[in-house]
């Protein structure tokens, strides 16, 4: 079955933000991707580019939010620390490596939209809500509130960052760099949660 052009809209938009930044993926970058019409974003999107990266923002940020919820609930019953932090983190180094380090962070762009504020605030609840996902899974693992939304907060940074580096150097060393530490600070952390008998 063949997508409709609201669909294709959206997927063209998420695959050029990550490649290009949203102000450089201007409308007409869009509309040629999609193969949609001007009259078919508008019709679907009424306030035109803004509205449409927001409900991509909004799009990218629920299947991020579900990979997350599914490692969270793992992680108290993963067989190993290193599994369970490569699995977290292949998720965007996958892609990243098979795109030839075209395909960056959607919301990273989206959070250095200067030009619409929504924009921004949509990749702020984003961020704000994926911590939380990984804060649940932190303290089922018997950390405290502030400790695992700080832990957190700091492996989602990683990631991001490693993102970044990786594509400038072409080169996946960066996501091993940061597991491999990501690794280190998890141990040191849960080496000090009482352990019960």
């Amino acid at each position: 079955m063949t997508a409709g052009p609201r669909a294709r809209l959206i997927a063209s938009t998420i695959a050029a933000v990550q490649e290009l930044g949203v102000s450089a993926a201007g409308l007409n970058e869009l509309l040629k991707r999609s193969n949609a019409s001007r009259n078919s974003l508008y019709q679907h999107f009424p306030a035109g580019k803004g509205e449409l990266v927001e409900t991509a923002a909004r799009i990218v940020s629920r299947v991020v939010d579900s990979h997350l919820s599914r490692m969270a609930d793992r992680l108290a019953t993963a067989p190993d620390l290193d599994g369970w932090l490569d699995e977290l983190v292949a998720f965007w180094r996958d892609p990243l490596e098979s795109s030839e380090y075209r395909a960056g962070s959607f919301m990273m762009s989206a959070a250095l939209d200067q030009v619409n504020p929504g924009v921004q605030a949509a990749a702020g609840r984003a961020f704000t809500a994926w911590v939380s996902r990984l804060t649940e899974g932190f303290t089922q693992l018997g950390l405290d509130p502030a400790t695992a939304t700080s832990v957190a907060g700091f492996v989602l940074s990683a990631i991001e960052g490693a993102i970044v580096q990786s594509r400038a150097c072409k080169s996946r060393q960066p996501f091993d760099d940061a597991t491999a530490q990501l690794a280190v600070l998890l141990r040191g952390h849960l080496a000090s949660v009482p352990q019960t008998t």
